[in-house]
Order: structure tokens, then sequence, then C-alpha cells
């Protein structure tokens, strides 16, 4: 398997090797820079040392995928500041005293990005001095250097915006003046980026091989690329006049462009017409499961088949390692221990269920939960969103019900999606594939622990508060996320889960990524439909322009062919399938709706309730507090202490 052939690269990354701390070391009299980049196998150290800077976007704790609206983890949680960074971000608890995720300086789960550019210099100094490799080795290492170093600053900007450039590595000898640097203009700062891009690219291996997998070749760096540029045409970087026209340097000239540039979307269709191309041609594409189906769905399978095909598509786009729809994965991963996403959201084996570690804690915390937006969000079976779909009432979403039982005909369009004979509501009812194939609801199913599970989430139920097992860990929504649990993980050992790459761009990314700037910079159009109907004809929902312009479904019929409406049906279509991956948060950042989006209380069910009657009561769970100060974040209170040539973000 793929996954386990990255072991190597990998260990290196984590620390799991000794000698990739070796550039930790300060040289003595002994120890010489010069002298580690002796041999190829120092260099291969070093490059795994500058990956090692990558934030750990799957540790449940340090993750910025829990930035936004999407996510919660368990209440009493909530005042240990030294847990889930970005859920106290999302409770306006950031501070420049004590960053949230800082990664300007490394402070509260954030890795220190400004170590990683250094490490990125140390590595390009000194890289020429390494005899025994080739030359086609060493330019294309030097190139992935240069690539994450890019990556880095450009994370940076998506956090803090104008930021301090590193034209030059500092040295012992280095004057005040070229220690202490202040902040470039933004556009300077993307120009930055795509300069040293566009340096690497060509000297890429067009793919790397199977043993190297998340290293950076020209196919995934053409996607960095695209990403980059689409980041550089949004409103919240191009003409931000709104946000940040008295946001200004000391000669009191504006940080970010004040003057919309319709051009930038031109060339970020370019380059998202060029990763595509690139990724297609090396065999990837949307993802469709080839296997065969687990046991368990077989019934399910043979009466119900096409819209299994479906599910099983859905429920496995992520988890299922290295495959074709992966374009860029975090390999940096922790074989050993536990704490990732999957590890936070994976619910506890209860009793009766096959042969496994029956509510084992270790590996299934059942803890980190969907808010009740994300069971709102997902569209109806017609593709639109629920109070767009005039054959969904409003009004009667929070009725109960009984699903139609195992024996009754009615029962077999519901096989593998919801149990049989089981309470539930009309909210979770007629909704769309990813609905059912991302969350754990009552009365669905939860596939996991090689089982299938019959979920009720009620008080002492499967999935549900149990304080006999354990008081503390529980679904505080009564919700759970599914997708990033592979069916076959299962608790007590690490020896018993499912690891994958956790996906930092995938082709329904690059897919709807084109759509977005097409529609930006032309407006609708049948190629801008035809993007977003990849996705969702994967989905298994009608295309776009078909649901759309039907008054007899929608509310607001012809709502795609104005930019304007496309534009919210892009961002809406994204916000679902890219659910819980850590880019809903800066869709809204880039487009401006951040503080109207996420500003909301978090809701969700009264998880005590051990019936429908007393479950299904909508509480608030978490106060949220997001600003336009939120937009930028601070940068520590030390560093500007250090630097007096730095300008605080605004509001900070």
């Amino acid at each position: 398997m793929k996954l386990y052939k990255n072991i190597l690269f990998a260990l290196l990354l984590t620390g799991g090797f000794s000698c990739s701390k070796f550039l930790d070391v300060v040289p003595d009299n002994t120890m010489r820079l010069e002298n580690i980049f002796q041999k190829k196998e120092d260099a291969w150290n070093a490059l795994a040392k500058v990956y090692s800077y990558m934030p750990a976007d799957d540790n449940t704790h340090n993750t910025s995928w829990l930035l936004g609206d999407e996510w919660i983890g368990r209440l009493d949680l909530n005042d240990v500041t030294g847990n889930v960074h970005g859920i106290r971000i999302m409770r306006g608890l950031q501070s420049k005293s004590s960053p949230q995720l800082g990664y300007w300086s490394g402070s509260n789960g954030g890795t220190p990005l400004y170590q990683g550019i250094r490490q990125c210099d140390v590595f390009l100094q000194n890289i020429d001095r390494v005899n025994d490799m080739t030359e086609s080795d060493r330019n294309d290492w030097k190139a992935q250097v240069k690539m994450m170093k890019a990556y880095y600053v450009f994370q940076l900007i998506r956090y803090y915006g104008p930021v301090v450039l590193p034209t030059k590595m500092a040295t012992p000898e280095s004057s005040k003046e070229e220690l202490f640097i202040p902040r470039s203009k933004v556009e300077d700062c993307f120009k930055y980026v795509l300069d040293l891009m566009d340096e690497a690219i060509p000297q890429l291996k067009e793919r790397a091989n199977e043993n190297d997998l998340g290293q950076i070749d020209k196919m995934i760096a053409l996607a960095i690329k695209a990403k980059v540029l689409l980041f550089r045409a949004s409103p919240f970087y191009n003409g931000n006049r709104e946000y940040f026209g008295d946001f200004v340097d000391s000669d009191g000239k504006p940080f970010f462009p004040m003057e919309y540039d319709r051009e930038k979307w031109k060339q970020a269709i370019d380059a998202i017409n060029a990763a595509i191309v690139s990724a297609e041609g090396n065999g990837h594409g949307l993802y469709t499961y080839q296997k065969q189906p687990y046991l368990y769905d077989s019934a399910a399978f043979r009466l119900n088949g096409d819209k299994m095909k479906t599910l099983y598509d859905l429920r496995m786009v992520i988890c299922d390692p290295w495959n074709k729809e992966v374009v860029w994965g975090f390999s940096n991963l922790n074989y050993y221990g536990q704490g990732e996403i999957a590890h936070a959201t994976n619910i506890r084996l209860p009793v009766g269920y096959g042969d496994g570690v029956t509510n084992s804690a270790t590996f299934s915390w059942q803890w980190l939960a969907a808010t009740y937006q994300m069971a709102e969000r997902y569209y109806t079976k017609n593709g639109l969103p629920l109070d767009e779909d005039r054959t969904f009432d409003m009004n009667l979403k929070y009725e109960q019900l009984t699903t139609p039982g195992e024996s009754d005909p009615e029962y077999n369009q519901l096989r593998g999606f919801m149990q049989p004979g089981a309470e539930t509501i009309n909210l979770y009812m007629n909704r769309e594939p990813r609905f059912y194939a991302n969350l754990g609801i009552t009365g669905g199913f939860w596939r996991a622990h090689t089982v299938r599970i019959n979920t009720k989430m009620f008080a002492n139920s499967d999935g549900g508060f149990n304080s006999s097992v354990n008081a503390t860990d529980y679904l505080t929504t009564g919700i759970g996320v599914q997708k990033m649990v592979h069916p076959e993980s299962m608790s007590g050992a690490w020896q018993r889960t499912i690891k994958f790459p956790y996906p930092l761009i995938r082709m329904a990314d690059l897919y709807l990524m084109k759509a977005e700037a097409l529609n930006e910079y032309t407006g609708p159009s049948s190629e801008v439909y035809n993007e977003i109907n990849k996705i969702r004809r994967r989905a298994g929902i009608p295309d776009v322009e078909t649901v759309w312009a039907d008054p007899s479904l929608t509310r607001d019929p012809g709502k795609h062919l104005t930019k304007e409406g496309l534009r919210d049906i892009i961002l809406y279509e994204r916000s679902i399938e890219l659910a819980f991956e850590g880019q809903h948060y800066w869709d809204m950042i880039r487009q401006k709706r951040a503080p109207a989006a996420f500003s909301a209380p978090v809701w969700g069910w009264t998880v005590t309730g051990a019936d429908a009657k007393t479950f299904f009561n909508l509480e608030v769970k978490q106060q949220r507090k997001f600003t336009i100060t939120d937009c930028l974040w601070p940068i520590d209170l030390n560093e500007m202490n250090t630097n007096g040539r730095l300008i605080q973000n605004p509001g900070w």
C-alpha cells in the first residue's frame, strides 16, 4: 500500500530517526555547518527537516481545520488553554500576549514558520557542498525547498496579511537593519511567493516516486501555485478598502491593495487550468470506490445498488489512502500515537458489535462533533439548500417519525442509509448522499471498527452520552463526523488503526476553484456549470442549472444566471464537498464573509435525552465571536517588542 511505502520519509519528518534533529545542534569548534552537508544522506535528513515545519493539521488540538463553524469539541475542554486551539480562536479567545496557533513565532500549537523558512535557507545555502548526489537530484531537492519556503510564506500571508519577507538569511555578522525588517505590502508578499514558485517549478520532477509521496513534485507545485493565485484574486486580498483602508505602513501607504484588479482572476484561471491538466495527465481525477463492499452492506448493495455505490464513493474519498483524488496529502503522520482528527471523531465500539475492543477510548475519543449548522447545511436530495427547496417544509423539520420497517417496500431506497424502524426526525430524511456519508446521526449508520453501528445518539445508546462508560467523552451536539474515520479503524492500539494522508489539495477542490475563478472573471457559463456538475454528479444530485432553473423545486429560480447568485452557489457547494477539511474557513475569509458567518452560537441536541422526545431539543452549546479584527491574527507581543519596526495588525 502506498501509505506504508512512505513510512521512511514520514518517520524522518516526525523525528522517528534521531538524525532528523541534527540541525537543531549549534555548531561548536568540532562541528561546522559545512561538515553537516557532506553526504547525500545528510542532505536527505535536512530535506526532511524542512518538511517537518508543515503545520500539524492532522492533530486535533493543533489543527487549523477546527477554524470556522463546522466543529465543536467536548465542552469540558472549553477552559483548558492547551487544547483545541482552533475552536478557542472561534470563541474570540485570540490574544497578542499568547496567540493561539501562533504560526509567526510558534506559540500555542502553531508551527514556527519563520524557523521553517530559515531551515529552507540553511538547506539552499549548503546543498551544493554535497558531492555524492547527481545534479538532477540536487536541482530537484533545491526546487522542493524553494517551494516549501514559498508555501510557508503563503501560510503566513493567509494568517497575518503583510509579512516580513525572508529575502536574505541572517548571520552573526548581520547588521541591525538586516535583522529587524519591516512588513512588506501584501501584493509584494504574493509576488515574492509566486516568483519563488516560478523559479522552482521547472526544476521539479513531474511526479515523485511512490516511496516519496507527500514530497512536492511539479504536479503538486502547480496546484499550490493555483491556490495562491486564487487567494490573491479574492476580495480579501484584492482591493480590500472596506476592511483595511486605514491599515498603513510607516510611510502612510496601505498594506493591502486598494483597487480591485479583475485580471488577477484570469491569472488564477490559467494557473488552475495548468494544475488540472497536469493532475489529470498523471492519472488523477475524482475518486470512485472500486473495491468490493463490506460484507455488512452486501444486502444494501443488492437492493439499493446505485445509491450505495454513490455512498461508498463519498464515504471513502478521504480515508482511502493515496487515492487518485489526492493531489497533495499531509504525510507527516505519527504512526504510533493518537491525537488525529480521526481519533477524536471516531465513536466507541458499543457492546455487542463484533470482536473489537468495546468502548475503549484509545484511538476512539468520541468527543469531536459536528455543529448543528452542518446538519442543516447539507443539501436536500434535490441538490438544494433546505430553505431554497420548495419540497422541504422548514416548519416540519423537527417533526419526529419512524423509518419504514425492514420488510416494507418503501425501505429499499433507504437501505444502507437509514436503519429500519428507527426513531428520527424529518431533518434527517430525504437529504443528499453526502449527508449520510459524512455525518453520524440518529437512525443512521456509523461504519468503523470493521462493523456497521446502528447509531441512535440518545443517552446510553450507541454513539450517545453514557456516564457509566465515560462522563466526559461524548459528542456534545449529538451529531458525529465519520468522514475522517476509515471503516476498518479500531481502538486499543496503533496497529488497529488505518492511517491516511489528510488532503491538502484534492481534485474536487481544483474543479470548484476553476468554477469560482471563471465565474468571477466572465460570469455564469456552461463551462462554469460543467465544473460544478462534476462534483454534483459524483455526489448523486442533479446538475446545478437543472434544479436552479426549476420553479417547482427552487424558491429562487434563475439564481445561477447572475455572477452574484452563482458565487453563492459555488461557495455553498464548496462548503459541503470540502466540509471538515479546513477549507470553509478560508473561503469565508477570502470572500469577506467570515465575520457574518462565524459569529452565531453553536447549537446542538440535548445529549442527555434518552429518547427522541427528550433528545431532539436544540440548545446553545457554545457562544462564538468573530469580527473583522479576527480575520488577521495578532503578532506575538514578544516579537513586537523585539522588532520595533513591526506594525501590529489592526485591532490588536
